[in-house]
């Protein structure tokens, strides 16, 4: 419950400036769920093998995590938050971030 409230009190995120400036959209679902259906230009990188790939990246680096629900990209957010990664953000669904990648 807790998280719920704050994530209502938190700001949301810019995504549509993140995107211009940059910011990397990785797809945390597996891959059969990525080929389906997927974020124009995103990376699909499976929850269960971060930091895999990511570990290329610089650490300051602008990411944005998505998934179907998510649930999957709010765990990799905390994931790469503890691994010292400095720019992540939760995109949650997929479907949320289409809307900026057309």
């Amino acid at each position: 419950m807790i998280g719920f409230i704050k994530n209502l009190l938190k700001p949301k995120e810019d995504f549509e400036m993140l995107i211009s400036d940059g910011a990397t959209i990785v797809d945390v679902r597996t891959h059969s769920e990525y080929e389906r259906d997927h974020v124009k230009d995103s990376v699909n990188i499976p929850l269960d093998t971060l930091p895999g790939p990511l570990v290329k990246m610089k650490k300051e680096s602008a990411i944005i995590l998505c998934c179907a629900s998510g649930l999957r990209s709010s765990i990799a957010c905390s994931t790469l938050v503890s691994m010292g990664y400095k720019h992540v953000y939760d995109g949650g669904s997929c479907e949320n971030l289409k809307k900026y990648k057309q």
